[in-house]
């Protein structure tokens, strides 16, 4: 008997953590060490969750045991209003969140609520690839707007408005951008929350790395600048505090809630049948949002973070072949590759290519639904030593690779 995959995930991909990643766990029971730079996990790499969250996971162990409510705890979804309040995210109380197993979760509760065949969401390319994902499995379609690699990988506001429908419904906005590093000015995205308002779409919000913008950068919430609009925001802990294990995050229904009931009434649905997120991963939310000099440390010149991205940008770029937009934010870096120059045709192979003979494992550019074969991503997560050390095996390995077919 054949049993095959559900027809519903034909066009699934999640390709960080899929055949590539596959292959890594092969050559690792053949003994071979590898580097894993195909995700954000900085825990993996020695960053240590900051004290304060440590605490308060001490502290809450007794009380873990039980269910919350299906929303999170009643203190919790407090503190996370008041926190979302405190970044002009209007209109936000308590019974407004919703806390996850991780935004990743939240995600996929807010497309299975919002959407019905043949609607269209507006999704950036690249993209973080679950939001495509998503998507398609609730049944919806994905359309990509482009983002411009020669405009610091700001979304193009003509390429949006070519490809508003009738069948559109919402954009996704992603700042600080996974995979890019970039962060979006009030301008670009006062444009965005206008071509939703004349266009009466909803605004989705992923904005996991506001607390990781280095350079002086500032955060601002697409939401602040549309109270007239709903916008579903969506945060987390998992890389500004350094504990993406304990699957701490949460949505926030922001702004002009007065037409949404039934979406509202649908996501209380999802979220009662999964019970609760996990209990212990909300203990630490109310400390770990009151704790912000841990993670200024790290972003600040001297912090680990900070030294560790301006090492990897600069070094990447010496490559022959290899450029790159500076990431302003984030923990990745989304470096281009002259195709022509190392006979480049396929992003995955190139990866693929590099994790058997160098042992370590990116993320192609395809991962992000950039269907050019010439981007491929970095998590500059390692410890200087080990960072020098990839850095110089890609660069030895490009000196010789020119791709087979």
């Amino acid at each position: 008997m054949v049993i095959n995959k559900s027809l519903k995930l034909e066009n699934v991909r999640y390709d960080i953590r899929g055949p590539i990643s596959d292959e890594a766990d092969r050559l690792e029971k053949e003994g071979i060490s590898i580097i894993r730079l195909n995700t954000g996990n900085p825990a993996a790499f020695g960053f240590e969750a900051p004290v304060s969250v440590l605490n308060a996971l001490t502290e809450s162990s007794g009380s873990s045991a039980q269910y919350s409510s299906s929303k999170g705890l009643a203190n919790v979804r407090e503190a996370i209003a008041r926190y979302s309040s405190s970044m002009g995210i209007p209109n936000v109380e308590a019974d407004d969140v919703y806390t996850g197993n991780g935004v990743s979760e939240l995600i996929q509760v807010a497309m299975q609520a919002f959407l019905n065949p043949g609607d269209e969401i507006l999704i950036p390319t690249p993209d973080y690839p679950l939001w495509t994902a998503a998507t398609i499995l609730a049944g919806g379609t994905a359309v990509h707007y482009i983002c411009d690699e020669e405009q610091d990988w700001y979304p193009d506001i003509d390429d949006i408005k070519k490809k508003i429908t009738s069948n559109t419904r919402a954009i996704v906005v992603i700042s600080p951008n996974n995979p890019t590093g970039t962060v979006y000015p009030k301008e670009l995205l006062g444009s965005i929350a206008e071509l939703a308002r004349e266009h009466k779409l909803v605004l989705f919000s992923d904005e996991i790395y506001d607390r990781l913008i280095m350079d002086g950068g500032e955060h601002v919430s697409i939401s602040s600048l549309a109270p007239d609009l709903l916008t579903v925001v969506f945060n987390g802990l998992s890389k500004s505090h350094q504990i993406c294990g304990y699957r701490a995050g949460w949505m926030v229904l922001a702004g002009d809630k007065s037409g949404a009931g039934g979406y509202i009434e649908g996501i209380n649905v999802l979220v009662s049948m999964r019970l609760c997120s996990n209990v212990t991963g909300q203990s630490v939310i109310c400390a770990a949002l009151e704790d912000t000099q841990s993670v200024k440390a790290n972003i600040s010149p001297g912090g680990r973070l900070y030294e560790q991205r301006e090492y990897a940008y600069n070094a990447l770029i010496n490559i022959p072949g290899i450029s790159a937009v500076k990431p302003r934010g984030t923990l990745y870096i989304f470096p281009k590759i002259d195709t022509e120059m190392y006979g480049i045709t396929n992003c995955e192979k190139f990866v693929l290519d590099f994790l058997r003979e160098k042992h370590v494992l990116l993320t192609h550019g395809r991962s992000y639904n950039w269907m050019k074969p010439d981007h491929f991503r970095v998590a500059y997560l390692p410890e200087m030593d080990e960072l020098v050390e990839v850095i110089s095996r890609l660069s030895d390995f490009l000196a010789t690779y020119q791709q087979s077919s």
